[in-house]
């Protein structure tokens, strides 16, 4: 493979050359004799560095500088949500720098036992005695430069009202008590007709449509989307969106990846709470990363970064990277521990069929542990985990693709006397099976779990799978060897690179190469993560439950969550004599929320209207790969949703199209509490609350304006439970008040600092240190007498288990108790709605297709579109940081990146002006040639080419913002987006089965703009 790996790059290096450092002349020779260049610092050594918040003494005792107070807090510069200390000016209130908090397994490792003294700390990641080398806490580039967020000139400090249409960029300042009044009791608000307010809306009994009271109350016609958990998501799904009475909340994730979420719930039989997986990256001896890059990119992305520069190189880690793109993952320091493999971009898929294929073909799989078939035999064996390999699949009849079982016990055909047997009864099952049985006079046809997935595998021969992904044979077969060499201790991983139409089986079968060794829960392995302390339903109080709470009933916006056949149309047509399918549009059992379905299923009032939506710092706009084709019925309210508000500290590109924007906190001035995404063993809760003060305007109660303040003061109007007096339960009967955000996260604070053994109380000495003396009397009035426990944990960031619970041996501290689905029963028994045919249960290759089966290469011309565009992810960029000011030192642009074979034969050279095509749009922007680029594929930054957050001139009040050039600089591959032509209406690509949107893998063409 390494020799692959050299052509491949010989290849291309002979076309591109070596560029030049012309530009670079003067700076060099101004370092080389140590001449002055432009303004004089203030120090020689130190520039203009700010003064260091501690010094260390030769005794090791830290002396704190007066003149700055440093806080724990949570950085939202990335989904990572890592925690950090923030070194903050006493006198101005600014925020100077960030750095890693010691005590947070996200930014440390190893990361301070918990009950360390907070003075102590800062010895530990100092100089003294080298400390400060084993055991720094850093922060990355996107958490240094996304502070300036809190002084951005384009914050929206005050509520606002659009003037004109929908998207024209034109605001009108107004009060907190106008935009409440107008969003609560509607109106002819903009002289356009009338819209409905929430009072209106908020009905959780009466039926939206009397004639199919299935579909739910009028409560459903709000739909709320959010982003991704930064800590505040429980308090608007629980406390807001519940108790309004709507299921219509939505996150990010099927933008993001909700393709692997899937996958790999799938394979966890964890369908609907969406499991996942991440390596044990510490003691892991081979790793395979697929579409996902996890020194580059990735979640928890400083994390793994360290913890696999750490594994290649002290340990024994060895590891294979394969994408269309060379990575940060690869690197030429380490020599054979570390493998790029290019691939077509969206062709994992028969990569890992392949792998699958040979593993099985050359009996590599670990056969003992996959004839385990229950919970009691995998006691008996000491294993952590087992699989349904060996149940038995029927064949046909009435349960046809339903597992044959004894009530609720799976039946096996024991190897040891090949009798159909009880599975809780067998400790050893026969893995292969396709006969017919006998069971309690009746006769099956049946195959294994493992029969079955063999079958699908077998399918295609290696070389078709190679033919495929592009991936020679012989690469096939060593990466399947070389993962079938470790025993337990290997490890898989994926992400955004399974966003495509095919990401739900791709994901699958990576995840199934793990099944087939049995690494999960053990060490080395796979692991669902080190879990969290109580935090929202814990010790002392229930902050999730209410007097009063509605829930949510009926049909989600989104049409997710339900199969059509439990739906009043499947029945209607069915009683009809008719066919029923296809259904009108596509229904999504296995995804829990689908927000790029939803301003489509309003648009076409299928399952029916929304009459308003809260965007609370969501960007689909932004973030939806072709919403480009909806964006013009977006701006029309009587066609899309008639009313929308959006919380959002910025305009972005979604909220330009908002008819209100309610400001929000950013960073440090905001609540929450959050655990990490994965790719952890311990416990972990990070707690974030206000460190500086809040710029925008306030309520009358002197609370700034923010989701939280918002959607307590509007509960309060609306009269719904779970606000004001005695909204919050405690365990013991008690009630508590919520009247202000500190009334709900500091008693969510308090239930992780309760939970199993209380921490200690912190001092005064360290609530003077932790910058908290702010917060002592909102601690006192809330927390009573643990309010030191809880200063504790808010003066070291969080509650972090230590480093030493995440082994037990051979094993992982936290395992994974539901078997593995070798055979997905509830995929292998749903049928897609347009079709009527039924999904299959265990991964199988498909090429690209719509959601229809129909693959999409028959519908474009191929030799027209003979390439791949796919979008990757820096260590730099991201969404959240694009719009910085101080970025734009590091990173200005992004390009079209090509291979320089692909550029030489399209007779394109470095630094042109290209345009890119695709059957759904075009974008143009600067040519970037690079060797490490499949020369079928054209690759492209995400994060830039903005619209939004400083990036277009706006018009608020009397005042004109001019839109920054450098914010707008760049592409965004989402503009070229597909729409799935197998639908009925203008929907975009979408994964077949899971309905993610398809955001990779995009056939263009590229030409000279």
């Amino acid at each position: 493979m390494e020799k692959s790996r050299r052509r491949f790059l010989a290849g291309t290096a002979a076309v591109a050359g070596l560029s030049a450092l012309g530009g670079y002349r003067e700076t060099l020779g101004a370092m080389a004799t140590f001449s002055d260049k432009g303004a004089r610092t203030k120090d020689t050594v130190y520039g203009n560095a700010e003064e260091p918040e501690v010094t260390i003494g030769s005794d090791g005792k830290p002396k704190f500088n007066p003149r700055y107070k440093m806080a724990a807090s949570v950085c939202n510069g990335c989904p990572t949500h890592c925690g950090v200390r923030v070194k903050i000016d006493r006198e101005s209130g600014e925020v100077v720098r960030t750095t890693g908090n010691p005590y947070s397994l996200l930014s440390s490792d190893p990361w301070l036992p918990y009950d360390t003294p907070l003075a102590k700390s800062y010895t530990w990641t100092s100089g003294h005695d080298d400390s400060g080398n084993e055991h720094r806490s850093t922060a990355c580039a996107r958490g240094n430069v996304v502070l300036d967020k809190l002084n951005d000139k384009f914050r929206v400090l005050r509520p606002l009202k659009r003037v004109g249409k929908r998207g024209e960029d034109r605001w009108e300042p107004i009060s907190i008590e106008q935009l409440m009044r107008e969003v609560v009791d509607g109106g002819n608000l903009f002289g356009e007709g009338h819209v409905d307010g929430l009072r209106s809306i908020y009905d959780p009994e009466t039926p939206i449509d009397s004639s199919n009271p299935e579909m739910g109350p009028k409560s459903n016609q709000l739909a709320i989307f959010g982003t991704g958990n930064e800590g505040r998501q429980a308090f608007m799904v629980q406390r807001f969106a519940q108790s309004f009475g709507t299921p219509n909340f939505f996150g990010h994730t099927s933008i993001c990846g909700l393709s692997m979420r899937a996958g790999e719930a799938a394979f966890l039989s964890g369908l609907g709470a969406d499991p996942h997986l991440k390596p044990d990256f510490e003691e892991c001896e081979f790793l395979l990363t697929i579409g996902t890059s996890p020194a580059q990119a990735g979640n928890p992305f400083k994390r793994q970064a360290k913890l696999l520069a750490r594994a290649r190189s002290d340990k024994n880690l060895k590891y294979v990277v394969v994408g269309p793109m060379l990575t940060n993952c690869d690197s030429v320091a380490v020599g054979n521990r570390s493998r790029w493999l290019p691939i077509k971009p969206g062709e994992d898929l028969a990569l890992v069929m392949g792998m699958i294929r040979w593993i099985v073909e050359s009996d590599r799989h670990n056969r003992d542990y996959l004839q385990l078939p229950s919970a009691e035999a995998m006691e008996a064996a000491g294993e952590p985990s087992f699989t349904n390999a060996t149940h038995l699949i029927i064949q046909a009849g009435d349960l046809e693709g339903h597992i044959l079982v004894d009530g609720e016990d799976a039946l096996v055909i024991d190897a040891d006397d090949d009798t159909l047997k009880r599975a809780s009864s067998v400790r050893k099952a026969r893995l292969e099976v396709d006969e017919t049985v006998q069971w309690q006079g009746r006769s099956y046809r049946v195959k294994s779990a493992f029969t079955l997935m063999k079958a699908a595998a077998f399918e295609h021969t290696l070389e078709e799978y190679s033919s495929y992904c592009g991936v020679p044979v012989q690469d096939i077969e060593e990466i399947a060897r070389e993962f079938t060499s470790h025993g337990r201790k290997v490890a898989i991983d994926c992400h955004g690179g399974t966003m495509h139409t095919t990401g739900f089986y791709t994901t699958y079968a990576i995840m199934m190469l793990g099944g087939l060794v049995g690494n999960l829960n053990y060490r080395g392995g796979m692991s669902v993560g080190g879990g969290k302390f109580r935090d929202f339903n814990g010790p002392r109080y229930n902050m999730v439950a209410y007097t009063g709470k509605t829930g949510a009933r009926g049909y989600r916006a989104d049409r997710a969550r339900r199969a059509y056949e439990d739906t009043k149309e499947y029945r209607d047509r069915v009683a009809a004599g008719k066919n029923p399918y296809p259904a009108k549009d596509t229904w999504y059992p296995f995804a829990r929320a689908l927000v790029s379905e939803v301003i489509v299923s309003s648009i076409n009032e299928y399952p029916y209207k929304l009459k308003a939506l809260i965007s609370w710092n969501a960007n689909f706009v932004y973030g939806q790969s072709g919403f480009e084709h909806i964006l013009d019925d977006l701006k029309d309210p009587q066609r899309s949703i008639p009313l929308i508000v959006a919380i959002d500290p910025f305009i972005n590109e979604s909220s330009r199209y908002a008819d209100y924007i309610i400001p929000d906190a950013v960073l440090y001035e905001t609540w929450g509490v959050v655990s990490p995404w994965n790719g952890y063993l311990t416990k972990a809760n990070n707690f974030r609350y206000p460190i500086v003060d809040a710029p925008q305007e306030q309520f009358a109660n002197g609370e700034p304006i923010t989701m939280d303040s918002f959607v307590i003061e509007l509960g309060k109007v609306l009269g719904m439970p779970g606000f004001g007096a005695n909204a919050i339960n405690g365990q013991d009967g008690s009630r508590y008040p919520m009247e202000r955000p500190e009334d709900f996260y500091l008693r969510v604070f308090e239930n992780v600092a309760l939970d199993g053994t209380p921490v200690p109380d912190a001092s005064d000495e360290e609530i003077e240190l932790a910058g908290i003396e702010h917060l002592v009397d909102a601690l006192k009035r809330v927390n009573g007498s643990n309010w030191r426990k809880v200063a504790y944990c808010m003066a070291r960031g969080g509650r972090f288990a230590d480093k030493d619970t995440a082994y037990r041996g051979k094993l992982l501290g936290s395992t994974y108790r539901n078997p593995i689905s070798i055979y997905s029963e509830r995929v292998g028994n749903t049928r897609n709605s347009l079709t009527g045919q039924k999904y299959s249960g265990v991964p199988r290759y498909y090429p690209q297709s719509f959601t229809d089966g129909t693959p999409v290469q028959r519908t474009y011309d191929s030799d027209k579109f003979s390439l791949r565009a796919f979008s990757y992810k820096s260590s730099v960029l991201s969404q959240a940081s694009a719009a910085s000011e101080m970025l734009t030192d590091l990173r200005y642009t992004t390009y079209v990146d090509l291979n320089p074979v692909a550029a030489q034969r399209l007779g394109l050279k470095h630094g042109d002006v290209v345009k890119v095509t695709s059957p759904g749009g075009s974008i143009e922007g600067l040519l970037r040639l690079r060797q490490g680029v499949h020369p079928e594929a054209v690759a492209i930054e995400h994060g830039a080419g903005r619209e939004g957050e400083g990036a277009v001139t706006l018009q608020i009040g009397n005042e004109t913002l001019q839109g920054r050039i450098s914010r707008r600089s760049g592409i965004s591959i989402n503009k070229i987006g597909m729409v799935d032509n197998s639908r009925q209406t203008v929907s975009t690509m979408a994964d077949f089965v899971v309905g993610s949107n398809a955001r990779q893998a995009i056939p263009v063409q590229v030409s000279r703009a």
